[in-house]
């Protein structure tokens, strides 16, 4: 029987705000095409199995009184959609190396709406963000994430609130660090496109009367795509290494 059924429910909402904050921007879990009810559910349950691992550091804080628990409320909002943009903003790096690489191979066809997010992205860049995205599933990335949330208490813990100073250092390190994955992964593919560019270039020098780079357009973007098949694998092994070893040393 529990003894403080209030004192109880008002722990479980604690819990839920830093954790539902981070579902609430985390990738995939927050994708439009998943229903608000799911992921309302997911957060609920999770904070429930969480709560008596995190009971004795909870419960304590429940005792301060209303204004301070409303503070609380606010504080762990916030926590919470921190530890979730960590996670967004590596996997929005991988769109953003979509982006990249579409534009050096040469494949600039007219955006459209995207498999994850309802933003407009071309076609290449689908690919790339939703693969990377299901391997991350596939090594359970948000494993991670929840064993990272129970870690959060420690280093960010409930007494001394938001650090907005913190906050936005971890945020500008997981920047620095997502630009520098995604730009070693998306090197090859921009140094192939340089390339070939200045190829072509120097090619037209030569020839100006006859419309070289028209010409080389499906041959810059044949070899591109051919680079993106035989790299694949190497790609998005590297950036399943790369998201685990980024996220594991910012939190």
């Amino acid at each position: 029987m529990i003894e403080d059924p209030e004192g109880t429910v008002l722990a479980m909402f604690l819990a839920f705000c830093r954790i539902g904050g981070c579902f609430m921007v985390l990738p995939g879990f927050s994708s439009f095409r998943v229903p608000l009810q799911i992921r309302l559910f997911m957060a609920v349950a999770v904070s429930m199995a969480l709560l008596p691992t995190l009971w004795d550091t909870i419960y304590p804080t429940v005792q301060s009184g209303g204004r301070v628990y409303i503070l609380l409320v606010g504080a762990e909002m916030l926590i919470g959609v921190t530890l979730g943009l960590i996670a967004r903003f590596i996997v929005l790096s991988l769109q953003y190396a979509g982006t990249g690489i579409s534009m050096a191979i040469g494949f600039n066809s007219s955006p459209s709406g995207g498999v994850i997010e309802n933003d407009p992205e071309g076609p290449l860049t689908s690919v790339i963000t939703f693969t990377g995205l299901f391997i991350l599933f596939l090594t359970d990335f948000h494993h991670t994430v929840i064993a990272s949330l129970v870690r959060s208490y420690t280093f960010m813990p409930m007494t001394t609130g938001f650090e907005p100073r913190l906050a936005l250092l971890t945020l500008t390190d997981t920047l620095t660090g997502s630009f520098m994955l995604v730009l070693r992964l998306a090197s090859p593919f921009l140094a192939y496109g340089l390339i070939f560019n200045l190829s072509i270039g120097m090619v037209n020098k030569l020839a100006p009367q006859i419309p070289v780079y028209f010409i080389s357009i499906p041959f810059i973007l044949a070899g591109g795509l051919i680079l993106f098949y035989f790299g694949s694998h190497t790609f998005f092994s590297q950036f399943a290494d790369g998201f685990e070893a980024l996220f594991m040393g910012i939190i």
